[in-house]
């Protein structure tokens, strides 16, 4: 699964893991710190980070401009819990959200430290 995700300034994602897939993330705009396990790197413009299946990892935009970031989830699994995000009707309750991240293996592992 392939997308490509605006961030403005600010954002940032869940410190999490997925249990199926590997994520890779292109960095098109912004400035994007990315944390896979215990190491921290700084992309800007054409970075490619490789966030491994079991390995915790975070990202956050720290720059002043919107960013633009593309992912990929190989296999697809993961990236549908980003795609039914996009195509809710309207906000979930924490039981919603926990189930969705079940169902695509998802796991939090803490607040995000970016």
């Amino acid at each position: 699964m392939l997308f490509e995700e605006t961030v403005p300034s600010g954002t940032k994602s869940l410190f999490h893991l997925h249990r199926d897939s590997d994520e890779v993330a292109w960095v098109l705009a912004g400035e994007i710190p990315f944390l896979i396990g215990d190491e921290v790197s700084v992309g800007g413009p054409g970075t490619c980070a490789f966030l491994p299946r079991n390995v915790p990892h975070a990202w956050k935009n720290t720059g002043r401009d919107t960013g633009r970031v593309v992912f990929l989830y190989t296999p697809a699994a993961a990236g549908g819990y980003v795609e039914e995000l996009l195509h809710r009707p309207g906000p979930m309750n924490d039981d919603e959200r926990k189930e969705l991240r079940e169902r695509y293996r998802w796991e939090i592992v803490g607040p995000n430290p970016l």
